[in-house]
């Protein structure tokens, strides 16, 4: 039975990510903070550990996974409190930075010892890598980065046969954005006129990973918007 590792399994894209692979009949080892996923599957091993650690990570993921091998990885954890220049600080730049770039670092490079040629890593980047929103300075930049990350690992793994490529989401119905109080008015600007489902963002990690469709795609980011930004 195939292996995946997903971030951020507790909740939205990573929790939808997480069911994808289960009801495809793969085995799922769920990481994050929270140590109740939410998630009860008997194909299921929830990991709490901070992703920005990185003795942890690698110890929670090593002995999680014992003698197996890991077929997929899907880099979904991230945060994004609001920031500017008038409003940055050295602990929100960690915070931001640790999470989205550190922590994908942690995760990428304590699986990869446990990856066989034919695996492959989804990386979870944001269209505000490649367009500017208005008050994410440092969270922008921070997905800029993962873009950036994708593209190296994908020429640095490409010789051991491990695919890495990106996703790029735009709005997504997460309980984060839902918080945020704007979808309802972001998806009158999608020319969809909507926005995402988790399940459809998973869909795309399951294209990327496990179909076969996606054979020879590599380091590629992939943006899922709606139409709402293109490139």
């Amino acid at each position: 039975m195939p292996t995946a590792v997903v971030t951020g399994a507790a909740s939205g894209m990573g929790y939808a990510t997480a069911e994808m692979y289960l009801a495809r009949g793969w085995q799922v080892l769920g990481v994050d903070i929270t140590p109740d996923l939410g998630l009860r599957h008997a194909a299921l091993t929830p990991l709490a550990v901070d992703i920005r650690d990185v003795d942890a990570t690698a110890a929670g993921i090593a002995s999680a996974v014992g003698d197996s091998s890991i077929d997929a990885v899907a880099n979904v954890a991230g945060v994004y409190p609001p920031t500017t220049i008038e409003t940055y600080s050295e602990d929100l730049y960690r915070h931001i930075f640790d999470v989205n770039v550190f922590g994908l670092l942690n995760v990428t490079a304590a699986c990869l010892p446990f990856m066989p040629a034919g695996s492959a890593i989804v990386n979870f980047a944001s269209v505000d890598a490649f367009t500017v929103s208005r008050g994410q300075l440092l969270y922008g930049a921070s997905k800029a980065a993962v873009v950036m990350l994708t593209k190296s690992l994908a020429l640095e793994l490409a010789p051991k046969g491990i695919r890495v490529n990106g996703i790029a989401p735009g709005w997504v119905d997460t309980p984060g954005n839902a918080a945020t109080g704007r979808m309802a008015e972001a998806a009158k600007s999608i020319p969809l006129g909507r926005v995402a489902q988790p399940a459809e963002i998973a869909e795309w990690v399951w294209i990327l990973t496990g179909s076969g469709a996606a054979g020879f795609v590599d380091g590629e980011t992939i943006v899922i918007s709606g139409a709402d930004v293109l490139r």
